[in-house]
Formats: structure tokens, sequence, C-alpha cells
């Protein structure tokens, strides 16, 4: 059973009636077994195979999570084919260029939102023989050749099979471990995605890797929610699901996953940090938002929390009488928010991606939830390190996994040998030569060990730079601590070559928004809302906090609040939320030389694009704000703009 498709026939035999995925669907779930899927991959697979798609093809997949797109990877993966996830949200040009870079004989599509977007694209995909749609809403009166509805193409499949009863099984038997499985495109934050080569052995040992360490049951479920294209979900939601038999739930749309969750209450969870910060503050929201009873039991209760997660941490005994206060928090506090966030069976809970805040982390941790974080990359099949029951500090990401050898370079970047380092990029021998010298993964992040051999990771190893003094400065360190906040939903750590630490700050539009309608500060947009002075002193206040727990040579000396959010669609950010920080620096030019001038204030235009297509530009200025010391601001100092 050494491929995907192998162990999906396995698992039809031996789990045949425990369910394989969910999908919440018109308000019910609906359940599909392990046999199910399997009919369902195998008539997919047939089609295709009827079609033309042949062994080495590639299938591009783009939508939302759904059950027909798992199984589509499957259903290619059992041709001998390569499946290529994309992201749902991209917009045309990304998807035209990984479509086409990848070669993609057929696509499916989820639905309609997704089939126009590649019909505008048609003159750019010549590789493209097919699509396939899923969901045929709204898509009465399409009639182009081009396209073909999913349950057709099950239908071919089903019926090449009553003439060819044992070709799927044949096919899957030819699978081998070293066929390329995915391409998976990393993020792109210098320039054009690569596509990373991904084979079943890859993507399969790393999870027998991860058995080791922690234990997962066929039992068990997992919420599928996050982009199919993220290496993340990949590696949990379909390989590591198809080894272990475990159930994959997904929510009914994006924004019901926080309610969908509390129905499900999974017993392991997977979410970057983005989502842990997001949920933080809207449990702080709340908080603020209750009366003052309750405000003071949970603020006495998560002391006692903190204090007993503190002890834990460093490895010390907790006494009786603060274990008894703990678990009279856990009455009254701490399992009515695991309840109410849908984790009161999580054994395992898991982020990664890019550097937590050690306070959101200790925050989880606290709560009687096992957070703990992992280190990988696309390149590695997603996991590298993982952090240890018992051993979860805020500072490490854990030790590497078993059968997997890291160590650090001279330049101090972290390097990678482990049965899951991918087989080189798509098409690109020269970056593949460079991320490949003799055997080892060159990450690109910098990073350390521990005295106990955690691993630590500073930042990426060309963000980690100096300030004009040689003093040495890790932007996302400091991004990360102004992230804890939840009123600050982005920001931009400056300062290489410069004499001081300067900021660009995003507003969270939520959060700050609910702040602004309590204390009466009426606003019309984000724009207007991210200018109020009442929002910058509420974000100083945020900045001089974070100053607090920095060295003086690196506290941010002064910021602005941007009057637009930092987007994916203007590359500013990728689709993972990692900062473009080259374009940002391009873009943003006139903003950067005010924060590291004399001026109070600087002029910004921003282009508006209405639902018509209209354009109009907005003029409007932004205040720059200078953040006194912290032992200013303990005299009582005035600090602003």
């Amino acid at each position: 059973m050494d491929t995907i498709p192998k162990l999906l026939v396995h698992n039809a035999r031996h789990l045949a009636s425990k369910p394989a995925v969910r999908e919440k669907e018109y308000g019910i779930w609906q359940t599909y077994t392990w046999a199910q899927s399997y009919e369902n991959v195998k008539a997919l697979a047939l089609g295709l195979a009827v079609l033309g798609f042949q062994r080495g093809d590639k299938l591009a997949i783009i939508g939302d999570n759904r059950p027909q797109l798992y199984w589509a990877f499957v259903a290619a993966q059992s041709l001998g084919g390569v499946a290529v996830p994309i992201y749902q949200d991209a917009i045309a040009r990304e998807v035209q260029y990984v479509i086409h870079h990848s070669e993609a004989k057929f696509v499916l599509a989820e639905d309609q939102e997704q089939v126009d977007k590649l019909l505008s694209l048609r003159e750019e995909l010549p590789y493209v023989e097919r699509v396939i749609y899923d969901d045929p809403k709204g898509m009465r009166h399409y009639r182009d050749p081009w396209l073909m509805a999913l349950a057709e193409v099950q239908e071919l499949g089903r019926e090449f099979e009553r003439k060819n009863p044992s070709y799927f099984e044949e096919q899957v038997e030819q699978t081998r471990a070293e066929d390329i499985a995915v391409i998976s495109y990393t993020s792109g934050t210098t320039g054009f995605p690569k596509g990373a080569m991904l084979s079943h052995r890859n993507l399969l040992s790393v999870g027998e890797a991860l058995l080791q360490v922690d234990r997962y049951r066929p039992d068990d479920e997992l919420m599928a929610y996050l982009p199919m294209a993220w290496i993340g979900d990949t590696f949990w939601s379909l390989s590591l699901s198809h080894k272990v038999g475990f159930a994959i739930n997904i929510p009914e749309e994006p924004e019901t996953v926080q309610r969908d969750l509390r129905e499900i209450g999974p017993h392991f969870i997977v979410a970057p940090p983005r989502i842990w910060e997001n949920l933080l503050a809207s449990l702080q929201v709340r908080v603020e938002d209750a009366d003052w009873v309750k405000r003071r039991i949970y603020h006495l209760c998560m002391r006692v929390a903190q204090a007993v997660e503190a002890r834990r941490s460093q490895g010390k005994g907790v006494p009786v009488w603060l274990r008894l206060l703990y678990q009279l928090g856990d009455f009254l506090v701490y399992g009515p928010i695991r309840d109410h966030i849908g984790l009161r069976r999580i054994r395992f809970a898991y982020t990664g991606g890019a550097a937590i805040g050690p306070e959101v982390l200790s925050y989880f941790r606290s709560l009687g939830i096992n957070l703990k974080q992992v280190y990988g990359c696309t390149e590695c099949s997603a996991l590298a390190t993982v952090q240890r029951d018992g051993e979860v500090r805020p500072d490490t990401v854990g030790r590497p996994l078993p059968g997997v050898e890291v160590r650090i370079s001279e330049e101090g970047e972290v390097l990678i040998k482990s049965p899951g380092v991918f087989q080189g990029y798509f098409k690109n021998p020269e970056a593949t030569a460079e991320a490949l010298e003799d055997g080892w993964l060159r990450t690109g992040d910098a990073g350390f060990f521990t005295p106990d051999g955690q691993l630590v990771i500073i930042d990426r190893l060309k963000d980690v730079t100096r300030l004009a003094d040689g003093t040495t400065f890790a932007p996302q360190w400091i991004e990360n601590k102004l992230k804890f906040s939840p009123y600050i939903k982005e920001a931009v750590a400056l300062g290489p070559d410069r004499p001081y630490v300067a900021a660009l700050v995003n507003i969270d539009a939520q959060t700050v928004g609910k702040w602004a309608e309590k204390n009466g500060v009426a606003y019309t947009s984000y724009m207007d809302l991210s200018q109020k002075p009442q929002v910058g002193q509420l974000i100083y206040r945020e900045v001089e906090r974070v100053n607090r727990d920095l060295p003086p040579e690196t506290r941010i000396r002064r910021f602005l609040i941007l009057h637009k959010e930092l987007d994916p669609d203007d590359e500013e950010i990728t689709r993972t939320r990692k900062v473009r920080r080259r374009l940002i620096a391009q873009k943003y030019a006139s903003l950067i030389d005010a924060l590291y001038s004399d001026a109070p204030q600087v002029e910004v235009t921003a282009t508006i694009t209405y639902e018509d297509g209209r354009r109009a530009e907005v003029r409007g200025i932004v205040p720059i704000f200078d953040v006194r010391e912290p032992a200013e601001a303990a005299a009582g100092v005035q600090g602003g703009r």
C-alpha cells in the first residue's frame, strides 16, 4: 500500500461502512463511506480514461473543499496522473499561469464562478482539452462542448466498467510509490509560483513519521476547511486520511466553519496562525462585551490558567492548590470556551505555515487545548518538525520527525533531508538545483537549535537583515507581536539599512468596526475608519504594548495605519497571507520614506473599483505616529502624531 489509490482500495475493503467524508449541504450532513468514496473515485477515473486521460497527464482542480474535488485527486492518481490544486480565490491571471505552466490536460472546476473564470482564459489555455464542472447551478444554458458535467463523466466511467470490470484495479496496481502524486505550487513571495513535484512516497513517508509521534485512529474526525491548494490540506485531508482511515468533514460554506466545527467536535485540527489569531480576537471581543461580573471571573481564571501553563512549559510541577483552582476555572471558563469554539474533543491542534505569536500559543494551551507548532514547507511534503507533548514551548517548532534530519548551515539556514523532500520543481531545473544540495533541501529559513535539540525559526533568511547601526533585525518577529492584538490584522515591519524600526499597520475592519460602534465613532468606509483619530489612538496603545516586550534597539519608533487592506489580488500578500516585502517596498515607497522623515503626515491616493467596473481615485491624508519609549509612557509623557 505505497500509493494513495492503493490505500483507497484497502480502506474500501476493510473500512467499507465507516465514514470517509462528510459534507454539510442545506444544513444537513451528507456522509460518504469508504466504499462509496471508492465507487465515486472509480467512476470518475474511468470516465477520465474514456476522455483520453493517460499516465503522466495533469488534472487541475479549483474550488472550495468538496468531496468530489478530493475524489478527483485520487481519480487522477489512480490512472498514474497528477493532481494540480489551485487556490479557489486566485484571480484569472494566477489561474492561467498554474494551468498553463503545469500543462494540465483537464480541469475540474467546482461551480459556475470557476467555469466563467476558465472560459475567459480559454485562448490562453492551449493544453486544456476539457473543463469538467461539479455544481451545475446557473449553467443550464451553457452549451460549450469544451465543458462537461462531472456526473456525465462518471456515467461514462460506469458504462466503461460494465465492459471492463477489472480495468480500474489493474490501473491502481500499476501505480508506484515514485509516481508524482501532486504538483503543489508555492505561494510565490518573490516571483511566479514554482510547482513542487511530490511523489506518493514523499507524502506517505511523512505521514508514517507523524504517526510515530501522535497517534491517530480510524474513528477520529478532522475538519477539512483550509484551501485544497495548501500543502497542509493535501497532507492531512488527503494523504493522512487515506493512510489512517479517519473521516474528513467539510463545512457548508467558509462562513459557517465555526458553527459546523461545534457540531462535529473534531479530534484534531490544523490551522495557520492567522486562524488562531482571528479566533483569539473574536473571543477577546466577546469578553469585552460581557457584563462586569463575567469579565472579572474570566480574567481571574485566565491568570490561573496562564500560571499553570507557564509552569508546565518550563517543566515544573503544578502545586495542588493551583491544580484545584485550574479545575474550578475549567468548569467556569475554559471548558465552556472550548465547547463554544468546537474544540471540546480535541486531542491535537497544530499550527504552521508561519510563526505564531508566543502569546497566542500560550493562550490556547492555557485553555486546555493541546496546540502545538509544526514546521515544514511544500518542498518537504508539509512537515519536518513537530512539538512533542510535554515539550511545547512558544519559541520553538519542536524536534525533527523520525527519519528526518535537520541541520543549520554556516550561514544560519535550515537544511532538511528526509524521505519527504520533493522531486524538484516542474520545468524549472535551475530552481531545483538551487533548492537541493547533496540531498539536502535549502529551506531559505534562518534558525538554530536550542541546547535540548528543539528547532527555533527566526525568519526568512533573506529577511533577517540589519538596521543602519548594525543591529540584527527580524521583521516577522515584530509583526507577529503586533498581530496578537485583536485590532491589528496585518503588519509590515520596516528597518533594513534604516536608522530605526517603523511599521505599516492594517486594522481588522470587523473588530475595530465593532469597537467604533460601541464607542460612538461613526464611519463610512474602511479608509474612513482607519484614519479616525480615535482608531489611531487605539492602535497607538497596541504598539506601545508591543514595544514593552521588545529590545530597546528594535522598538517601533514610528508607524502609520494603511488606508487599505493588503490584498492577495493586488499581489501585496500571497494566498497564504505571506507578505511580499519587495512589492510593498515599491508600492508604498512614498509612505515608507515619510516614516523615515520628520513629516507628521503623508498624502495618499487610493483607487476604488466599483461593482460595475468603474474606478475612482480618492485622496486622503494619513497621519504618522511617533511612539514614545516605555519609560516615557510610564511617566505619562504624551505620545501621538
